[in-house]
């Protein structure tokens, strides 16, 4: 039997995926010194480099921001630290998301892995919805190690995993949300991934959220479609 084969069908058993997918190259998505390969979509939030990291800040009056990649993305593994340090601040990271023309610009939806330091919900992990119809997919308030595992003012590690309708997250090494998509009309095989400044409406004092080390595995032969 062909040790690649071998290997493959390993990592497949060790991830937990449903479906046989194997992993192609990883790459990065961020170079650690700009924004090249990714579009701002939005709101009027501030996006910066810092110390090898992309810094979100907020601005007052505008809506939901996000930085978005160029490309689009099928079925993947996407891993990535974050750091937040404001309990009332809110962020997280969009995945096979698309963009609609709204007012002026864009308005960003689709799947929404949560970054939520609130201490009475510890959703950060969770899988939420972005303006649709669609709000909380899988919210943890059934799982409490998860909830847990969120680190305040700290990195955090977060890995997800798209594969066809099942999406999967990590925190901090602890598995969050679990999800599999059997809505039809809803579902999405692919889009951007984006990093989410929220509003804060009219507060001026910034509040920010930084992230580093994006990489991304695509699959190929899971149930989805690959990148665009």
């Amino acid at each position: 039997m062909p040790i690649h084969w071998l290997a493959s069908v390993g990592l497949v058993m060790s991830l937990g995926w449903s479906a046989v997918a194997v992993a192609a190259e990883t790459v990065e998505l961020f170079n650690g010194k700009d924004l090249t390969g990714w579009k701002q979509r939005g709101g009027a939030a501030k996006y910066a480099i810092d110390d090898g990291a992309i810094v979100g800040r907020s601005v007052p009056n505008t809506s939901n921001t996000f930085l978005a990649t160029e490309r689009e993305y099928g079925d993947f593994e996407l891993e990535l630290d974050f750091k937040i340090d404001d309990p009332t601040f809110n962020s997280g990271v969009q995945i096979r998301s698309h963009a609609r023309s709204e007012g002026d610009g864009d308005r960003v939806y689709g799947y929404q892995v949560e970054i939520d330091p609130r201490s009475d919900r510890k959703w950060t992990g969770g899988l939420y919805f972005e303006a649709g119809s669609r709000q909380w997919l899988d919210d943890l308030s059934d799982n409490e190690a998860a909830r847990e595992a969120f680190k305040l003012g700290q990195w955090n590690h977060l890995r997800i995993v798209a594969n066809g309708r099942h999406i999967q997250t990590w925190l901090n090494g602890v598995p969050a949300a679990d999800f599999t998509d059997t809505d039809d009309e809803a579902f999405t095989p692919s889009g951007f991934i984006a990093l989410q400044v929220h509003s804060v409406g009219e507060a001026k004092e910034p509040k920010e959220v930084r992230w580093r080390n994006i990489k991304l595995t695509e699959l190929e032969g899971a149930g989805g479609t690959a990148g665009q």
